[in-house]
């Protein structure tokens, strides 16, 4: 069964490419493994740090598992390059682990389309910062859009 198409399609312009970039922020931010999984074709192929998974099923446990040790989770990312079905993102994320350690993490992903605005390539290097909790820069949703 073929999947739903998740417009906007490629090739991007500035303004879908933006698009695409703000709802990925929207849905990481939601914190919800099954919703954000269903950005990514049946067998999308992933790296995040040094972890390489293939397929819904391991993003969705992949997710559960980040969630549940990285709490309090808040997202930004900016698009920094598009062309034809090809996304390239920077972003920061803060989150505190169960002892209530702050952190902050930078990175870099590369994204990869399919013809139906399914995500089927992620490459993700992310280095984390410890932090002071009064250090925090992203607690409260962005007021514009992938801001």
């Amino acid at each position: 069964m073929p999947e739903t198409p998740r417009p906007p399609l490629p090739p991007f312009t500035a303004e879908t490419a933006l698009e695409k970039v703000c709802a990925a922020e929207a849905a990481w931010n939601s914190r919800d493994p099954e919703r954000v999984a269903l950005a990514y074709t049946e067998d999308s192929e992933w790296r995040d740090r040094d972890v390489f998974l293939t397929g819904r099923a391991e993003i969705t446990a992949f997710l559960r598992d980040k969630w549940r040790r990285e709490l309090d989770y808040r997202l930004r990312k900016e698009l920094w390059a598009y062309t034809g079905d090809r996304i390239a993102v920077r972003f920061a994320y803060e989150w505190h682990d169960a002892a209530g350690r702050w952190f902050r993490s930078y990175g870099n992903e590369n994204w990869e389309f399919a013809a139906n605005g399914l995500m089927r390539r992620r490459f993700a290097s992310i280095d984390d910062v410890p932090i002071r909790q009064h250090e925090r820069r992203l607690t409260a949703p962005p007021s514009v859009p992938g801001a």
